[in-house]
């Protein structure tokens, strides 16, 4: 029996990844919709079409943006966001399934329910990426992405109940495509940031970076998922400092006074 749930999904060209996340949710998902990125070529459109999914092609508007626009389209009593390198794992499809269920948990506008990353090979299930817990099936009309792109953040009107089982998230297949993502991932951040009037200091150059892998490696257990937990840490402190440098350095292209 499907369930009252809208799946709603952006993508850009994720003919290698999107059919695994799109099976794990076509078996019981009452309707399924992609917002496709208008300049795709590759065979993504017609994976998602082979799973029932209507699929919608627009022009990127940013990810918070693009969220909210595959939301809008759902007519379901749920909507249910995942990611083309998601997938809804069976244990997790079967508590979404007793929660819309039970009456008890009529009161929640939207359920959580945390992220597990292979990484390199590897499970991570400790640091700064365990459990990860994503906000991201909402009762229709009662919650939107917000946030700073590409970091979205769903904002919800209502309790948030939450769940036991895994999304599963297959990370970045290797060590030097995530690397190349570093800069552009922050640049909405720095943007915002700079246009704001505030620049970075010795506190986020200095201090922030070296606290996030003390905390992630250390303070969160990191270290119990081998290299790959003592990679994290270091590659979240270095992101953090890069995001800062990148702000300085835009600040003072701008002529702006640090906050030294």
């Amino acid at each position: 029996m499907k369930l009252p749930v809208s799946v709603c999904m952006i993508s850009g060209a994720e003919a290698r990844r999107i059919g695994a996340a799109l099976e794990s949710v076509a078996s019981w998902a009452s309707e399924i919709i992609v917002v496709l990125n208008s300049e795709v070529t590759d065979a993504t459109e017609d994976i998602c079409r082979r799973y029932g999914a209507q699929v919608f092609r627009e022009t990127w508007k940013g990810y918070i943006a693009q969220k909210n626009s595959s939301a809008a389209k759902a007519t379901q009593e749920w909507i249910l966001a995942l990611d083309a390198d998601e997938q809804v794992s069976p244990e997790l499809c079967a508590e979404i399934r007793n929660a819309l269920a039970d009456q008890a948990r009529a009161e929640f506008a939207a359920f959580s329910f945390p992220r597990l990353s292979l990484y390199c090979g590897r499970w991570i299930r400790h640091g700064d990426w365990y459990p990860d817990r994503k906000t991201r099936l909402w009762r229709r009309g009662r919650a939107r992405f917000c946030g700073i792109d590409p970091h979205d953040k769903l904002e919800v009107d209502g309790r948030v109940g939450k769940l036991k089982s895994n999304l599963l998230h297959y990370s970045n297949e290797n060590l030097a495509h995530q690397i190349s993502k570093i800069a552009s991932y922050h640049s909405e951040f720095v943007r915002q940031r700079v246009a704001s009037g505030r620049s970075a200091g010795f506190f986020e150059l200095a201090i922030r970076p070296w606290w996030r892998f003390v905390r992630g490696y250390f303070f969160k257990l990191g270290f119990l998922d081998g290299w790959q937990g003592f990679y994290i840490a270091g590659l979240t402190a270095f992101s953090t400092l890069t995001r800062y440098a990148l702000v300085r350095e835009s600040a003072e292209q701008r002529g702006m006074k640090d906050e030294t």
